[in-house]
């Protein structure tokens, strides 16, 4: 098989090609990439091999980001030492998903199901269909400490989430504006991707808060918010494809 291995420790990628070797000698570990941008290069200008191996947390952001900046044609197996990106993995190109350290067992079961793709067979084919389909679940309220008890904020109430000086609040429909103890990058694991998305660094806007959305300098796009119309929301020129493709469903 020809594998591509993208993983930011050394240690671990060694370990993955040393495992891929023992499972089979023929093996070719095509490269090894350590960044988003090195793998969407590496992809952009070569034949996609037969499956990736896949670290979510790279040096330079989430391994996802790829699957918006380049097509990628091959299933992939995901590494990671975190659980809670499982979902989102099988959204994508996700066959498997392997926790650190992995397993020879476990690698060498994952590649049997790529090579059972290469040569398709119907079970595996209705096991993806499963995971296409599955109804997922997100999200839908929020429990808010509020004076001497709590208060619960549904999501559906939520116009756009902003991240500042390292907290994250919530701006809701009524104007109120609440704090919660969630970073950026778990409320959009947590979030259905269908209703957020993660504009920029800065802030995850619900699709119903948008007012109207403006070409920008250098490609990005200007988002209006309906009631927030002074607040500036910029996507950037390698987020704007995926953003139209995110509205245009």
């Amino acid at each position: 098989m020809r594998i591509v291995i993208i993983e930011d420790e050394k240690l671990n990628a060694s370990r993955l090609k040393k495992i891929l070797l023992e499972i089979d000698p023929d093996t070719e570990v095509l490269e090894v990439l350590d960044t988003i941008h090195k793998s969407v290069e590496w992809l952009k200008e070569n034949k996609h091999p037969d499956t990736i191996l896949m670290d979510i947390r790279l040096a330079d952001g989430l391994s996802f980001e790829i699957f918006a900046k380049v097509k990628v044609n091959c299933p992939v197996i995901f590494t990671t030492a975190y659980d809670e990106y499982a979902v989102r993995a099988f959204k994508v190109n996700g066959i498997d998903y392997l926790l650190k350290p992995v397993e020879k067992e476990e690698l060498e079961a994952a590649l049997q199901k790529v090579k059972t793709l290469i040569s398709p067979d119907p079970a595996i084919e209705e096991l993806m269909q499963f995971f296409r389909q599955k109804n997922l679940s997100y999200r839908t309220r929020f429990l808010i400490p509020f004076k001497d008890g709590y208060k619960t904020i549904l999501v559906a109430d939520v116009d756009f989430i902003y991240s500042e000086f390292k907290t994250t609040h919530l701006v809701l429909n009524d104007g109120g504006i609440e704090t919660v103890a969630h970073t950026m990058e778990e409320l959009e694991e947590q979030l259905d991707p269908d209703v957020f998305f993660r504009a920029n660094r800065q802030h995850l806007v619900a699709v119903h808060s948008i007012s109207s959305i403006h070409n920008f300098f250098n490609g990005k796009l200007k988002l209006q918010l309906k009631r927030y119309p002074e607040r500036e929301v910029l996507i950037s020129k390698e987020k704007a494809t995926s953003f139209k493709q995110w509205l245009d469903r």
